[in-house]
């Protein structure tokens, strides 16, 4: 068997009350898919150096979480945060009609894809969480709270603003992008990798056609972070029995940490199939050291989704 193609894809749109969710498809779209979620500020483009080592058997569904990518962003006076997010794997399993889901979740997709996982057990048949579990730096801060509070009306003050003037922000060249990346990443995504992440996220200017704008919606900057006691986090934990679970940690990062310890004691109790791998590298394990990462994803998928009998001349055609 083979791997993935970044070029045997489909672009999918499915609607939302408010707009819809943007989704690239990667290859088989005969049956159910991994559904693939990005990290905070990030979008679906966060998979490009993966989905090339994955096999072709089974397809990805990657998709732009609300507010980012080329997803429709929130209505107005709405604000994000973490639960709603967790809330769209279930609006994208009621568009396929999908009575199960596998998840593979990057960073805050990965805490989302736990969310989910205990909210909803009997609906997941496997999980992949790729830097993170719990949130490591959600804490209840009130002044950061308020803060945010502030920084979001303002924030829809200012669309409020752009859209009667028609207001094009401010614009920059890529290069100055992909230092930007590289540097709030804390260097750990490069200059040249920083493009997969970028070219969902900005818009060449209208006005000045070398130079580029961001798309994103600034209001994600001060979503709404589910601060989870490690109470709670270990309950959640308790949800989720006997499914497959695959963890990866980039040894270079702080994501998962001494917090987790106790949730992950629990899944390793309950849970006979969990993998827990260290890899060398950062928070971008995934981008940056994608061949290792599949080194572990690519036998666990084999084991626990393993190939179906459909005829390779039917893998073409979008049916569930």
């Amino acid at each position: 068997m083979g791997t993935l193609s970044l070029n045997d894809c489909e672009d999918v749109s499915i609607p939302l009350p408010w707009g819809h969710l943007a989704g690239r498809w990667y290859g088989n779209r005969s049956e159910r898919p991994i559904l693939a979620l990005h990290g905070w500020q990030d979008n679906l483009g966060t998979f490009d150096t993966l989905i090339p080592l994955l096999p072709d058997y089974l397809g990805v569904l990657c998709i732009d979480l609300p507010g980012h990518g080329h997803s429709s962003r929130l209505p107005k006076g709405i604000q994000y945060d973490f639960v709603n997010f967790a809330f769209i794997i279930g609006r994208v399993m009621q568009e396929y009609k999908w009575s199960k889901v596998s998840l593979l979740g990057h960073s805050m997709g990965a805490i989302l894809s736990f969310i989910y996982s205990s909210l909803a057990p009997h609906t997941v048949d496997l999980v992949i969480l790729i830097e993170g579990v719990i949130n490591p730096f959600a804490r209840l801060d009130l002044d950061i709270s308020a803060f945010n509070i502030e920084r979001c009306l303002q924030e829809v003050d200012r669309m409020a603003i752009n859209e009667v003037t028609n207001y094009e922000p401010t614009s920059y060249s890529m290069e100055h992008f992909c230092q930007f990346v590289h540097t709030c990443t804390v260097e750990a995504v490069s200059k040249e990798l920083a493009p997969h992440l970028l070219k969902r996220s900005v818009h060449r200017s209208q006005l000045y056609p070398d130079k580029y704008y961001t798309l994103k919606d600034n209001r994600t900057k001060c979503a709404v972070e589910l601060e989870l006691s490690l109470e709670l986090a270990a309950e959640m934990a308790r949800c989720i029995r006997e499914k497959p679970v695959l963890i990866l940690k980039g040894a270079e990062s702080p994501f998962i940490c001494e917090r987790d310890e106790e949730v992950l004691s629990i899944l390793r109790a309950q849970n006979s199939d969990l993998e827990f791998h260290e890899l060398q590298g950062n928070h971008y394990i995934h981008l940056c050291n994608a061949e290792a990462c599949a080194a572990h994803i690519v036998p666990f998928l084999r084991r626990h989704r393993p190939p179906s009998r459909i005829d390779n001349s039917q893998r073409k055609q979008h049916k569930l």
